[in-house]
């Protein structure tokens, strides 16, 4: 099954899975995760209408982003180091990663530069596992208010990376708590943040379960990835 069936069988199951847990389909956004797949994909799914687009390193979508041909959208949903951020922001349309209010200001410092307003979401750390990034559950009200002050930087919701377990109810937990956090930093903030970013390939269906608006899927659109 190519790209665009696999996409295409996506969009259905989410839309299904949306009217199940009595959601409006519309309001949730598949990104396809491009990292490590080659621009050739990238082009294939754009000439098919497939818009937006994940990427884990700078360095790897500034490269795709000269071969890359029609209209489309760069999320980056990797770590970002501050000392990348002059790129970044010259990348990618949303940051899903900011977890450190120093980096925010450097991110709000490039965007001032570029005259752009950079679309972020805070990163939570929702499994307590060490090997993810993301401010812990505890950081994050305090975080938030202060990234909202930025003048370049719009705050549009959060995001985390569910825990590698097999495990439902972990997974399910995990992403209860992101809702659960934004609503109480909806009513502490006075700050929308509508978006929340979680669920990948396997567990999406958890995610849509939870609230997710943004679903990050790469292998089941694109293919098993190779690591090189």
């Amino acid at each position: 099954m190519g790209i665009i069936e696999n996409y295409n069988r996506i969009q259905d199951s989410v839309r299904q899975k949306a009217l199940d847990c009595g959601r409006n389909p519309d309001e949730i956004t598949i990104i396809a995760v491009s990292k490590t797949f080659p621009v050739e994909d990238i082009n294939e799914a754009i000439r098919n209408k497939i818009r937006i687009f994940g990427e884990n390193k700078i360095q790897e979508a500034k490269i795709k982003s000269f071969e890359i041909i029609g209209n489309y959208s760069f999320h980056l949903i990797g770590h970002l180091q501050s000392n990348k951020a002059k790129d970044a922001v010259s990348i990618f349309d949303m940051i899903h990663s900011i977890d450190k209010l120093s980096t925010a200001e450097k991110v709000d410092r490039e965007a001032a530069e570029k005259g752009k307003i950079q679309q972020i979401l805070i990163q939570v750390n929702t499994s307590g596992e060490e090997s993810k990034s993301g401010c812990s559950p505890e950081e994050a009200v305090e975080l938030c208010t202060k990234i909202s002050r930025l003048q370049n930087i719009n705050v549009n919701g959060l995001m985390t990376i569910g825990p590698n377990t097999d495990t439902t109810d972990i997974v399910k937990q995990s992403f209860s708590l992101l809702r659960s956090l934004r609503d109480e930093m909806r009513c502490r903030t006075g700050i929308s943040l509508n978006e929340l970013s979680m669920g990948m390939s396997g567990d999406y269906e958890i995610a849509i379960e939870e609230g997710a608006t943004m679903l990050r899927i790469g292998s089941a659109i694109f293919g098993k990835r190779t690591y090189t």
